[in-house]
């Protein structure tokens, strides 16, 4: 035979977990806050409200705690008395009777079950049927002459009345406020209850019905504000407290106040208030964080846009200086480029041309290597050619290192400094650490800036030359250099081959051949139309290289160039933002579970639902 968890463990069981969870969810929030002034005040709200779970957590099998509060003379110990159906605590009309909270519960169960130390409270335990599913607390009057004793800055001290009220309110989960004709509009106790509201759940009762007016329609305007108190009950605490004594029945509003709290409150039902309770106070909690948040983010924002605006400064400076340096520059990148052209169109004429151009030391090396006859003429070809070599591998590094140079160390100290001033101001606004934008920390986020920049302005510089050689190869321009060339190449030619084939043998008047001044005339010019085409085809080199250096240079100009500057504050505002991403998040959670988990009115209050304090 399988066995059956009974409903009422199961829904135990899924109510811790369910606790559980959230609490979960609210400490990993609370330990991602970044080092933010703001988000450390969120932190400790969160630290207390967990402080307020724990509690909650151990009283979820506990009875109903119940406080009575009101102000001199409202009759709170009578009604405690009436719910209590016996005389247990000592009551006055009229006069300061609580000074210490009085708390009122069974032979097996005592206040530091409920979190709460023994010492600052009276203790009343009774075996009697109203205490067993309840405990009621009559909490000190916080408008007494005692509870006014305060330090210079107006905050009670730690063993004055209201002091003491305020550390047993924490605990409670009902709270019943009573008021008279004459103490429904007290200041003092408006004042306790507005801080007190957010965890509990309210009840609101006119005492004195056998000898005041009912004023609970006007009672009922003063709390609209902040309240919504639904019904008011009207009673007579000590007829209520004669019945009960003589056995009879609870009457008229006395009964319906009864049957709220010890029939729809306690029991089960306490558990689902003490879980409304938590998640109202965390809605509450959480919704004073927002405010907070949202109150600070717009300064985070102006942090963020002040770090924008300096990065993109900082970038065009250094932009602007890394391209001067590559255009002064230029006749490197030139012999890069060419290097390239040739080695896309192979052997032809004029790519002879450009290599011949290029290559000239390699032609006087490979010379002195043809007249090389003994080992030391080896040796001295191996020394040219080593050095040939090591002058090309130089020139191209240094090339290299004068605009990574110019990258690394291109940001101006002073303009650093005044970048640092002007963040510092916006860091301090914001809440953020000062230290992130310290000028040690932005001059080495700078130097690690030009090291990135002049890593990627490497590859940017080697990818501009291959787009540039391949707009240089293309099929068009290149059969135009050839042809011209070969033009030039083949007029010369036939002019030479017509006087030293034609005119001297077959024409009808013979031509005394050109001697060498005339070979030499034709080497001359061709060499100098060679040298034209060279300076055409480099200008256009020169042209191209130069839109490319300045395209780069405005891709260079913005937030880019420096874009690892700044990228501790920028990850200050960052995590900041993030923090309050997932409090919205957390804030959904939580009214979903709220939504999930509201029971009906008619099931939980009879239709008599107290609402908590409205912020």
């Amino acid at each position: 035979m399988l066995y059956s968890m009974p409903s009422n463990d199961l829904a135990q069981i899924e109510l811790l977990a369910e606790i559980d969870a959230l609490a979960r969810r609210f400490e990993t929030w609370a330990q991602s806050a970044p080092p933010w002034t703001v988000a450390e005040t969120c932190r400790a709200i969160i630290a207390r409200l967990s402080t307020r779970l724990a509690s909650l957590r151990i009283r979820l099998e506990s009875p109903l705690v119940i406080a009575i509060l009101g102000g001199t003379g409202t009759g709170k110990s009578s009604l405690i008395n009436a719910l209590a159906g016996a005389e247990l605590v000592r009551s006055g009309r009229g006069r300061p009777t609580t000074l210490r909270p009085t708390l009122l519960c069974r032979p097996d169960f005592g206040p530091e079950m409920l979190g709460i130390n023994p010492a600052e409270v009276d203790l009343i335990q009774q075996d009697i049927p109203a205490l067993a599913n309840l405990v009621l607390v009559d909490c000190p009057d916080p408008d007494t002459t005692d509870s006014q004793t305060s330090s210079e800055l107006g905050t009670p001290s730690a063993d004055s009345t209201l002091a003491r009220l305020r550390r047993i309110l924490p605990h409670c989960d009902v709270l019943i406020v009573a008021a008279t004709q004459q103490k429904y509009r007290s200041a003092r106790v408006s004042d306790e209850l507005s801080a007190a509201a957010p965890g509990a759940r309210l009840v609101f009762v006119q005492t004195h019905a056998d000898r005041d007016a009912d004023i609970r329609d006007d009672w009922r305007l003063v709390l609209a504000a902040h309240y919504e108190p639904g019904h008011i009950f009207l009673v007579d605490s000590v007829t209520a407290l004669v019945d009960a004594q003589q056995g009879r029945a609870p009457q008229g509003e006395f009964a319906a106040l009864a049957d709220l709290l010890t029939r729809q409150f306690a029991g089960t039902a306490a558990a689902r208030i003490r879980r409304d309770n938590f998640l109202d106070l965390a809605a509450d909690a959480l919704a004073a964080c927002r405010r907070r948040l949202d109150e600070a983010m717009p300064r985070i924002e102006a942090l963020q846009t002040a770090v924008n605006q300096q990065r993109a400064e900082l970038s065009k400076v250094l932009a602007q200086q890394v391209r001067i340096e590559l255009l002064a520059s230029r006749r490197p990148w030139e012999n890069r480029l060419l290097g390239h052209v040739t080695s896309r169109w192979g052997f032809s004429p004029f790519a002879l041309v450009l290599r011949i151009y290029q290559g000239i030391g390699g032609l006087a090396s490979g010379a002195l290597l043809y007249r090389a006859r003994t080992p030391a003429q080896l040796a001295l070809w191996g020394v040219v050619e080593g050095a040939r070599t090591w002058q090309a591998h130089r020139s191209n590094k240094q090339l290299e290192e004068r605009a990574g140079q110019a990258a690394a160390g291109g940001f101006d100290p002073v303009e650093l400094r005044r970048a640092a001033l002007v963040l510092e101001g916006y860091t301090i606004d914001a809440g953020l650490p000062r230290a992130s934008a310290s000028p040690e920390t932005i001059a080495a986020e700078a130097e690690g800036s030009g090291l990135d920049f002049a890593s990627r302005l490497s590859q940017d510089l080697n990818v501009l030359i291959v787009r540039q050689a391949e707009r240089h190869t293309g099929w068009f321009t290149r059969a135009m250099y050839e042809f011209l060339l070969l033009a030039m190449l083949g007029f010369l030619l036939f002019r030479l081959g017509k006087n030293f084939f034609y005119d001297s043998w077959w024409s009808h008047t013979p031509v005394p051949l050109w001697g060498v001044e005339s070979y030499l005339t034709a080497a001359f010019w061709l060499v100098l139309w060679c040298l034209l085409l060279l300076w055409l085809f480099t200008r256009r080199l020169r042209g191209g290289l130069r839109q490319s250096i300045d395209k780069i240079a405005e891709n260079w100009t913005g937030a880019s160039a420096a874009s690892g500057i700044f990228a501790r504050l920028e990850s200050d505002c960052r995590r900041s933002a993030d923090f309050r991403d997932d409090l919205a998040r957390l804030e959904s959670d939580v009214e979903h579970l709220r939504g999930r988990m509201s029971v009906h009115p008619s099931q939980e209050c009879g239709g008599l639902r107290p609402e908590i304090f409205k912020a």
